[in-house]
């Protein structure tokens, strides 16, 4: 069992303030100078963007216990907070864009795939790339203030260049809007609170108006997107941890670990005890917890 790395953003010495861009040696060699295995789980507090350069072969890539495959000439977005493991990293080549949340003004939607553009779009996110990493590179011809500016709206363009690749363009929600705020306080406080109608007291909406958001931003409603984000983390501990059960429950805000393991086996459809061994590959212990 592989503990969970917590990966804090530590840029290169000449990267400028929030954002930075390394190839897949260069991650390698920061990895080893910090005692990070790849291959292990890492949380990392602030964005990944991964693109397997065209000539390159595919890379395989962990997010949150599902296994992707990252084409060549395919991006795979890994959001602050996911728990994610990088494939063999030495069998291919790519660049790495990695960025702080709030440095660009809006984040849109990543796709929970990899993306590989098609023919009309791969023309523009390739030129798009281009501009950031030249941009990037030059770092003397503009005051530090001016080049931040710049590789914010580069980065941007990138990034709505990447929404947009696919057939259908995403929704786009306003950073300020029922469901961004609606997360960003799921994100604060799921071990906290798992009813909805608290959340939406908190926000002033009410519950139909997140239930409402929610939807159109996700397909499902509030309560499901709240439930899926516990039982996510509990996924992660179980699996990434030796905790007994009692103390996820405990973590995870439930007044019982009874009270856990029916909230768990609703939305799993087994004990949390029968999901870890099943994930781990082991034995089921005699008594679930």
């Amino acid at each position: 069992m592989t503990e969970i790395t917590d990966v804090a953003y530590r840029p290169g010495l000449n990267a400028p303030i929030g954002m930075d861009v390394i190839d897949f040696a260069e991650l390698r060699a920061r990895a080893q100078r910090r005692g990070i295995d790849l291959a292990g789980p890492q949380r990392p507090d602030f964005h990944h963007l991964i693109h397997v350069h065209a000539d390159a072969e595919a890379l395989s890539h962990v997010v949150d216990f599902t296994e992707h495959v990252v084409p060549s000439g395919g991006w795979l977005w890994v959001r602050p907070g996911q728990v994610h493991q990088y494939g063999e990293l030495t069998r291919s080549r790519g660049t790495i864009v990695i960025w702080r949340p709030g440095f660009v003004t809006v984040d849109p939607a990543p796709p929970d795939t990899p993306v590989l553009p098609g023919a009309a779009a791969r023309e523009a996110v390739d030129l798009a790339l281009r501009h950031l990493l030249s941009d990037y590179a030059d770092l003397g011809s503009m005051t530090l203030e001016a080049h931040n500016r710049a590789l914010r709206r580069l980065l941007d363009v990138l990034l709505l260049r990447l929404a947009h690749a696919g057939e259908v363009p995403p929704v786009r929600n306003p950073a300020d809007g029922p469901f961004e705020r609606f997360r960003a306080a799921v994100e604060r406080d799921f071990t906290r609170t798992r009813r909805v109608a608290d959340y939406a007291a908190e926000l002033g909406y009410s519950t139909r108006t997140l239930t409402r958001a929610t939807s159109s931003a996700t397909g499902r409603s509030a309560k499901s997107y709240l439930d899926a984000r516990i039982v996510l983390e509990a996924r992660r501990l179980l699996v990434h941890t030796d905790q007994p059960s009692a103390d996820i429950a405990r973590h995870l805000g439930f007044t019982s670990s009874g009270d856990f393991s029916k909230f768990f086996r609703k939305h799993d459809g087994r004990s949390p005890l029968a999901f870890r061994a099943q994930a781990r590959g082991t034995r089921t212990p005699g008594r679930c917890g």
